[in-house]
Formats: structure tokens, C-alpha cells, sequence
């Protein structure tokens, strides 16, 4: 799969979610349709391109549109 197909594949499939803004690797490599090490070669590269950030917190490592959700807004806003 192209780096520009798996994009378009990952920004279509989290776009439709609703309620949820950050997701498991295991999510985005269903999404894929790619074996683990394949997905993660092109996740990362999202994260390159910084159309996929991390979200960490404590022990969990999930994933996000960059400048989607709450604490998305949340971290531009400015404090004037």
C-alpha cells in the first residue's frame, strides 16, 4: 500500500467517528488492512507528515488527527 493510500485510508476511517478522537495502534492497522509491522511504518510516517499525533498518558500510547478533539482546541487557544 501507497504512503498516500493508507492517508487517505486513515483520515476517511477516523473522520467517521463521532465520539471518539484517539485510537489504538491495533485500531489504525484494521483500518489498514496491514500486518502490524507494514501499518507501523506508515503510521509513522503520518506522524512525519503531522497528520497523526501521539497522545500519551501514563502506560497508554494512542493516536489522533492532529488538531481534532477537545484538548485539541484546547492546546491552541490563546491566552491573551
Amino acid at each position: 500500500m501507497e504512503q498516500t493510500e493508507a492517508t487517505a485510508k486513515i483520515v476517511e476511517g477516523l473522520g467517521k467517528e463521532k465520539d471518539k478522537t484517539k485510537f489504538y495502534f491495533s485500531e489504525l492497522a484494521k483500518i489498514l488492512g496491514e500486518r502490524p509491522r507494514v501499518a507501523k511504518k506508515l503510521i509513522k510516517k503520518m506522524i512525519e507528515d503531522q497528520i497523526l499525533e501521539y497522545w500519551l498518558s501514563d502506560s497508554m500510547s494512542l493516536y489522533r488527527l492532529k488538531r481534532v478533539g477537545k484538548q485539541a482546541v484546547a492546546e491552541h487557544e490563546d491566552y491573551a
